[in-house]
């Protein structure tokens, strides 16, 4: 954004791993690079899912950040019960994963989806993907090592009624963060990094 002609920069999409190139036009809507080498491959990353209950701004922005940081493929906002906010700039949250990615050198940005409501996202989930919903004081469970997605609620909790669901549907595997309460933001980088854990290759 501060750079002039025939300065560096490196680039990505997402399929064709990082390349470096050098300004050759700069103007205020767009530039124009030519590009030089390939500096790194596209490697495979884990197809996880992060399914979140709206927070305040600063924490929603928190969120995406630090999914997008780790590695996240797809986040997907949740309205539930208690959700307790009801609006979500969507060009700003992709705004914010497309400069996690680039500060964390990741060479793909996750797709940020449009809030559901959580019971109508549970009746049309994939049978195949094992949900892991955090869920607070539920007891001792593994990290299932299968998960695909990660659920967090919000900050009072699932309802009980959605409490009965997720602990009724095949798909969901109820899993605890530990023995404190934690607010979501800290317990959605909690459950991403315990999903995480052994799915990473070194590139």
């Amino acid at each position: 954004m501060r750079l002039g002609l025939g300065q560096p920069v490196v680039l990505f999409n997402g399929r064709d791993g990082e390349w470096s190139g050098v300004l050759t036009e700069v103007k205020r809507d767009r530039a124009v690079v030519e590009l030089g080498v390939q500096t790194k491959l596209q490697a495979p990353e884990p197809d996880l899912w992060l399914l979140f209950a709206p927070l305040k701004r600063d924490a929603t922005d928190l969120v995406v950040q630090k999914a997008t940081e780790l590695g996240v493929s797809a986040i997907r906002p949740v309205f539930s019960a208690r959700t307790n906010t009801a609006r979500m700039n969507l060009e700003r949250l992709q705004s914010i994963a497309r400069e996690a990615a680039e500060q964390s050198e990741r060479l793909s940005v996750p797709e940020v989806f449009a809030p559901l409501p959580l019971l109508d996202l549970l009746g049309a989930w994939p049978a195949d993907r094992v949900l892991a919903a955090a869920i607070e004081r539920g007891g001792p469970a593994a990290i299932p090592g299968q998960a695909g997605a990660l659920l967090v609620g919000p900050e009072g909790g699932f309802s009980p009624g959605e409490l009965d669901v997720l602990r009724s549907a095949r798909f969901v595997s109820p899993i605890c963060l530990g023995p404190r309460v934690l607010r979501a933001e800290t317990a959605v980088i909690a459950g991403l990094a315990l999903l995480q854990g052994g799915r990473w290759s070194t590139n």
